[in-house]
């Protein structure tokens, strides 16, 4: 599985509606678990981004439904990171010419 970072705002309607937003994190858990992926660590933050969220999918494409998914339902903006644990980071490095 592919590890993902997202860094997540939430939009206007998302804000006015903030006391539902537990609900709407245990539906997109659903959502991503159904897809095959799992949330791996959710934080909510303080500065730029509202959120953070570390988890896995199968597959580039996995994660893009899903961000996608999150992204029609018009609470939260995201941005989305791919990322690679440290031994895929030392074995990238030590690849380069």
């Amino acid at each position: 599985m592919t590890t993902y970072i997202m860094l997540l705002n939430w939009t206007d309607q998302g804000a006015r509606n903030l006391k539902d937003s537990p609900n709407r994190l245990d539906a997109a858990k659903q959502v991503l678990k159904d897809m095959g992926g799992e949330f791996r660590a959710f934080f909510m933050t303080m500065g730029t981004y509202d959120m953070v969220l570390v988890c896995e999918a199968p597959d580039d494409a996995a994660q893009a439904r899903f961000c996608l998914r999150l992204a029609m339902l018009g609470n939260v903006r995201s941005e989305t990171l791919k990322a690679f644990p440290e031994t895929a980071y030392r074995d990238i490095i030590r690849s380069v010419s």
